[in-house]
């Protein structure tokens, strides 16, 4: 029997869920994984029916509920504590940059929906995604050069890296324009094994989750 549960929205859209479960599986959570397909609309009801607050991720543990997906990294760097750095210096660092990352970047969120199922070079380059791209990368570069990487904190992928997961599944589907840094690193999470397991796994979703709204953006 496992020690619990994490629901998730379907892995093509669902980018919170993404991070959830990359902080799980590092952490080596021994839950089950329910996947709820979206609606598309922010009031999908059977999200809405499980979870306290009608989103996903949503994480059971050993008594523990736990919802917001800093949040969910937050309590499984408690049972894998290198998910974060070391030391106090880089850590508040790391959690400084993943706080930002869970708090804004609305522009490019609203311009660059997540589906990692198609690709859209070129297109939706408003303003605000571009503003909040430069801001990506004035984080990235900082961070990989102290660090040395080739993760943004050293050698392994840790809590930061799980905040911006989907942000490199974002520049993937529509194909930014990135400096050499942004674009190095961006295929470095994309080939991490964990990061092909839930292409993979997102693959294999049902055609009936696919919605036009994500597949055919105006």
């Amino acid at each position: 029997m496992s020690d619990g549960r994490l629901v998730i929205g379907n892995k093509r859209y669902s980018s919170w869920s993404l991070r959830g479960w990359l902080a799980v599986r590092l952490a080596k959570l021994d839950v089950e994984e329910v996947v709820v397909p979206l609606a598309g609309t922010g009031a999908t009801s059977a999200v809405k029916d499980i979870t306290p607050n009608g989103l996903v991720p949503y994480l059971e543990h050993r008594g523990a509920t736990v919802w917001e997906s800093l949040a969910i990294v937050e309590y499984c760097a408690e049972q894998a504590p290198g998910l974060w750095p070391a030391a106090p210096v880089p850590r508040a660092l790391a959690r400084s940059a993943a706080a930002e990352m869970h708090a804004g970047f609305s522009g490019l969120r609203q311009a660059m929906p997540f589906n990692i199922g198609r690709e859209f070079p070129g297109q939706r380059r408003t303003p605000a995604a571009l503003a909040d791209i430069a801001r990506i990368e004035a984080i990235w570069a900082p961070c990989l050069a102290i660090s040395g990487g080739p993760f943004l904190f050293g050698t392994d992928f840790g809590a930061a890296d799980i905040m911006f997961a989907p942000v490199v599944a974002r520049f993937l589907t529509w194909q930014p324009e990135l400096s050499a840094v942004a674009a190095s690193y961006t295929q470095l999470v994309r080939q991490h094994p964990l990061m092909q397991r839930w292409y993979e796994e997102a693959a294999l979703e049902p055609a009936a989750w696919l919605l036009e709204k994500y597949e055919n953006p105006a």
